[in-house]
């Protein structure tokens, strides 16, 4: 048990330095100014539960993320003044390039983020390494509970070590809210390496997509990596009637909603009103649709987003993202997917894509009763056939894919225990292995 007494006494009762600030003084001293909200990246409970004691004591909250996925999940849900980042993850793992790669997409996503590596005894030089990427600060392990508080302090008040690239975003002061786009394929990877090459410019971005597929948070996440991320975009919907006469007055970076739904004529209206010192962020259907001055104007680079039935294996990350999310909101316990679940979630359609899967997390989490998402609790159905589609063709290839999601739900429950999982789903041993077959499985 740790003791959470404050008084300064001599002898055995002396507080340690886990439970004073970096100052030497007590939790007191620190009520004078704002605690800092800090993200550990470590996957050691026993060390997350004492540095959580420590940076308490002193006036700050931390937050854990057991790895890089959690930590991305959290970044995008929550603002963090600090971070503190353990270099190494997989057990007998000591090369620090797992901490290294987190580092990268850490500050390729926000240049200003504060951030203290931790390394083993000797591994200054992976310490050197993480500052030429971007950390602020290191501390070696082990380390003392109150120098490392004190370093995060100092660290968050210094500029950061990587400055802007020319005309590239300006760096953020605390309380300004990054953009992220989560998912780790390659597809979605090389969208965010479009955003951060596209985004600091003043080129015309035209964001296509699927609907639901995330084409507003692509918008906003080039915005974040402009120069005026430090102002809030103007969102102006043209279907409206008073839509064209908000152009005019607008600064900064202005979200156009369906320009390719205008007539020629109005399209060719808005490309001239459209002020020169206004960066322009469409979303739309497609691009092909607009006229040549409107294209010329607001599409000088087209970002395409992908559909989730282009980036299945992020589904599982997204759920769980979304479900983390849902938990917080609704006060609900922290969900924990089974094995099937995100089997079942990843092989489903989703034809309102990441906002269709979104809603069926936050559904589960709501109707869960012990924070665990199996696949009853997802509830997923045959999709309704798209509309104009051929009803035969289409009925066929949805029984297929709920046919195949089942066989590999059954299989991930029963961890592919192919007997098992063909009674689970009254077929014969030989009947499921012909399926599993004809699907792929």
């Amino acid at each position: 048990m740790i003791k959470r007494d404050s008084r300064h006494t001599d002898g055995a009762d002396r507080p340690s330095p886990d439970t004073v600030s970096a100052n030497g003084q007590g939790p007191d001293a620190s009520s004078e100014k704002p605690g800092l909200a800090i993200l550990l990246i470590d996957d050691r409970p026993e060390v997350a539960t004492a540095m959580e004691i420590a940076f308490r004591m002193a006036g700050h909250s931390l937050t854990v993320a057991p790895d890089p996925e959690e930590a991305f999940s959290q970044l995008a849900r929550t603002q963090f003044d600090g971070i503190v980042l353990d270099l190494n993850f997989s057990p007998g793992k000591s090369d620090g390039k797992e901490g290294l790669a987190c580092l990268e997409r850490i500050m390729a996503d926000d240049p200003g983020a504060c951030v203290v590596v931790l390394t083993a005894h000797g591994g200054v030089r992976m310490a050197v390494t993480a500052m030429q990427k971007g950390a602020r600060d290191f501390a070696v392990k082990p380390w003392n509970n109150a120098d490392l508080i004190a370093k995060v302090e100092a660290a968050v008040t210094r500029e950061p070590n990587i400055a802007p690239a020319a005309g590239g975003p300006a760096v953020t002061g605390r309380g300004t809210r990054q953009v992220r786009i989560l998912g780790e394929t390659a597809i979605i990877e090389q969208l965010r390496q479009m955003i951060r090459r596209v985004g600091p410019t003043m080129a015309g971005a035209a964001i296509t997509g699927p609907s639901g597929a995330g084409r507003t948070l692509t918008a906003l996440a080039v915005h974040a990596a402009s120069v005026h991320a430090d102002s809030a975009p103007s969102l102006i919907d043209l279907r409206e009637d008073s839509a064209l006469d908000a152009i005019v007055e607008a600064t900064g970076s202005v979200l156009l909603r369906h320009p390719d739904r205008l007539d020629e004529l109005a399209q060719d209206r808005l490309a001239a009103l459209l002020p020169d010192h206004v960066r322009p962020i469409a979303i739309l259907d497609r691009i092909d649709r607009l006229t040549p001055a409107l294209r010329r104007r607001i599409a000088t680079i087209e970002l395409a987003v992908p559909p989730l039935a282009q980036r299945r294996d992020d589904i599982p990350i997204l759920a769980r993202h979304f479900g983390a999310d849902a938990a917080e909101r609704f006060g609900r316990p922290a969900p924990r997917f089974t094995e099937a679940a995100e089997t079942a979630l990843r092989e489903a359609d989703w034809p309102d894509e990441v906002r269709g899967l979104a809603a069926a997390v936050e559904r589960a989490v709501l109707l869960g009763e012990d924070g665990t998402i199996d696949t009853g609790a997802l509830a997923l159905g045959v999709p309704s056939p798209a509309p104009g589609a051929d009803r035969n063709e289409t009925s066929s290839y949805d029984l297929d894919r709920s046919e195949r999601a089942m066989i590999a739900a059954a299989l991930a429950e029963h961890h592919h225990n192919v007997s098992h999982a063909a009674k689970a789903l009254g077929l014969s041993r030989g009947a499921l292995y012909r399926r599993m077959e004809r699907h792929g499985l």
